[in-house]
C-alpha cells in the first residue's frame, strides 16, 4: 500500500489572473456561440459593474472552489477592489482557505483515485478526497481546533458569521501565519465582509461544537444567522445599487438575492440587483435552486433583467476568464474602497 506521503506529494497550484491577459480571447468569444458567447457577455457585465461607481459588488461562492485552485483569484479580487462583500459556503472559507492560511495544502489526486476504488485505503491513511483533490484529515483537525481556540478567546455572545470570520482574519494577522493570498486575511485587511449563512456546515461547526460542549449551558459563543441576514440587508439599504457575481448556487445565491425582499420588508424602497451573473452546471429542469435562472429571480423582484447572464460552465474554467477579463480591463482602478465591514461595526 502506498504511504501517506506518496499520495500527498503534488500540491494544487492557484491560478494567477494578474499574469494572464485574457481580454483578446474573451472578446473573440463574443463572436462564437453557446457558452462561449454567454461567458463573454458575463465578462462584459462584470466589467460594467466595476465601472459603475455606485454599485457594490457581492461575490457568492458555492462548491469546492479554493481546493480547485481559485484561491488567489478571489484574493486578488478583494485586494483590487473588484468585490465589496462575499457570501460563501463555510467549506470554501474555513476548510479550504483558512486551512491553507494555517500552512496546509490541497494535493492533486492521481487519475486512478477518481473512480473511488481506493477510498477505503485513503480513509485508513486519514486522507480525504474531493473528486481529484486530496486533503490531510489530521491537518484538517488542527483547523477545527484552531476555530475552537478562537471561539474560546472571544467574549461569550451571539456573533454573525461575518464577525467571526473577521476574528479569523485577525488571528491570521496577529499570529503571522503563512497566509499568502488568503481570502480571509485579505478581506480582514481590506475591511471586506465575508458572510457564511450556513457557517456550522464545515470545520467551523466542529470547532464551535467543541467550544459549546465544553461549556455545557454556560456562557459561550453562538452564531446568529438572522444577524447575518440583517447585516447583508444593511449593505443593500446603505449601498442601494448592487451587482451579484455568483459562482455556483445554493445558500449563498439565495441569501444574496433575498436581501432585496428583506430590505422591502424593513420598509426601504430599494432597487432590484442591477447586475447579476451566475456560473453554474446545475440544470434548471431538475427544479433545483442552484439551477434556477436569473430571469426567474426577477419574478420575485430580486434581479433586474437588463444586465443578467447565466453561464453554464464548470467554475474552474469560467471564473479565471471572467475575473481576469475584469482585472485586465482595469475598470476597478477608479473604484472606491467601500469597507463595508467597518461600516457594519460602526
Amino acid at each position: 500500500m502506498p504511504s501517506k506521503s506518496e499520495y500527498l506529494s503534488e500540491t494544487i497550484q492557484h491560478v494567477d489572473i494578474t499574469r494572464h491577459d485574457v481580454v483578446p480571447l474573451v472578446e473573440a468569444m463574443k463572436h462564437m456561440a453557446y457558452s462561449a458567447r454567454d461567458l463573454a457577455r458575463a465578462a462584459e457585465i462584470y466589467d460594467r459593474m466595476l465601472r459603475d461607481a455606485n454599485c457594490s459588488v457581492i461575490l457568492c461562492l458555492a462548491g469546492s472552489l479554493v481546493s480547485a485552485g481559485l484561491k488567489k483569484v478571489f484574493a486578488d479580487m478583494i485586494r483590487n477592489r473588484m468585490v465589496d462583500a462575499v457570501v460563501s459556503t463555510g467549506a470554501n472559507i474555513v476548510d479550504q482557505d483558512f486551512f491553507e492560511a494555517l500552512g496546509f495544502r490541497h494535493y492533486i489526486a492521481d487519475e486512478r483515485l477518481r473512480a473511488g476504488l481506493e477510498d477505503g485505503v485513503l480513509r485508513e491513511l486519514h486522507i480525504d478526497r474531493i473528486y481529484d483533490t486530496l486533503i490531510d484529515e489530521d491537518e484538517l483537525r488542527i483547523c477545527d481546533e484552531t476555530i475552537r481556540k478562537i471561539a474560546d478567546q472571544l467574549e461569550p455572545r451571539p456573533y454573525s458569521s461575518r464577525e467571526f470570520v473577521g476574528e479569523m482574519g485577525k488571528y491570521l494577522a496577529e499570529t503571522g501565519a503563512r497566509a499568502d493570498n488568503s481570502i480571509v486575511l485579505e478581506a480582514y485587511r481590506e475591511h471586506v465582509p465575508i458572510f457564511c449563512p450556513a457557517f456550522s456546515d464545515c470545520s467551523a461547526g466542529f470547532g464551535l461544537v467543541a467550544h459549546q460542549a465544553a461549556r455545557a449551558k454556560g456562557a459561550r459563543v453562538t452564531i446568529d444567522s438572522a444577524q447575518d441576514f440583517h447585516e447583508l440587508t444593511r449593505i443593500k439599504v446603505l449601498g442601494n445599487e448592487t451587482g451579484l457575481l455568483m459562482i455556483g448556487g445554493g445558500v449563498p445565491k439565495n441569501f444574496a438575492q433575498d436581501i432585496v425582499v428583506a430590505a422591502e420588508i424593513l420598509g426601504h424602497d430599494v432597487p432590484m440587483h442591477k447586475y447579476a451573473i451566475q456560473v453554474t452546471v446545475a440544470d434548471v429542469r431538475d427544479g433545483a435552486l442552484s439551477g434556477s435562472t436569473l430571469k426567474e429571480a426577477s419574478s420575485w423582484g430580486k434581479v433586474d433583467t437588463t444586465f443578467e447572464q447565466m453561464v453554464y460552465c464548470e467554475a474552474s474554467i469560467a471564473v479565471p476568464l471572467i475575473a481576469a477579463y475584469g482585472y485586465h480591463k482595469r475598470g476597478w482602478e477608479r473604484r472606491p474602497a467601500r469597507k463595508w465591514a467597518s461600516r457594519l461595526d460602526a
